[in-house]
């Protein structure tokens, strides 16, 4: 025991160093983690506030010519103050034409004032059956701006390139087929019930079952006297 208490005092500078090395190293290090904790929480916060505005084709399922722009905020925040500015970057005349028919909705010349998470809005159509090689050939760009609810501002640009609809086909979808034939049976129903249209009901009534079992019973009783002989 002496030995240890001996040792103690002889070492005790440099143990008192050491130990005081290791209580700033551990500060530094909790320091460190706070740090990156408490900017972790800063933009998650800040995640669950910002708006993210989206821009993608969109064809309609029944008719896959008919193609539109799909606006859309996929951020958890709203975005206010939305600006717009298109530009035709490729393509010539037949993206200028096209980029035309997407922009004649009228939110492209306003803007909009508020524009909530999750919510879409579409530009009018363009036909892709009208000059499908130049659209197809076409890019456009579309620069945003707008602001969260902080008046913190964004700034964006997406590239919209036509190619990516060459080719492209796709079914029916059933829920379509399913509405048209519930659509057919509810017209068949409205005319039978205003009298527009008359069921063809073939009518069984008693007499007709009287002369079957007359019948019957006739042919019965000849093939009876048939077999006797």
């Amino acid at each position: 025991m002496n030995e240890i208490f001996g040792f103690l005092n002889e070492y005790s500078e440099a143990l008192t160093v050491i130990f005081t090395a290791v209580v700033t190293l551990s500060t530094v290090v909790y320091a460190i983690l706070t740090w990156r904790l408490v900017s972790e929480t800063r933009r998650l916060r800040e995640v669950q506030t910002e708006p993210k505005i989206h821009i993608t084709l969109n064809s309609l399922d029944f008719l896959i010519n008919i193609t539109r722009l799909k606006i859309e905020n996929i951020g958890l925040g709203s975005a206010r103050k939305l600006k717009i500015d298109p530009l035709a970057i490729s393509g010539g005349e037949s993206a200028q034409r096209l980029l035309e028919d997407f922009t004649k909705s009228n939110f492209f010349k306003t803007g909009l004032r508020h524009f909530g998470p999750g919510q879409i809005i579409y530009s009018l159509y363009t036909d892709m059956r009208q000059d499908l090689e130049g659209k197809a050939a076409s890019v456009l760009s579309f620069k945003l701006h707008y602001e969260n609810d902080f008046g913190e501002k964004y700034e964006d640009e997406i590239i919209i390139d036509m190619s990516e609809m060459k080719n492209d086909y796709r079914f029916k979808p059933h829920l379509y087929e399913m509405a048209k034939s519930l659509e057919a049976i509810q017209k068949d129903i409205h005319h039978i019930s205003t009298g527009f249209q008359k069921l063809k009901v073939n009518i069984y009534t008693s007499k007709d079952r009287k002369e079957e079992q007359e019948f019957l019973e006739r042919q019965w009783n000849e093939e009876e006297i048939s077999s006797k002989q």
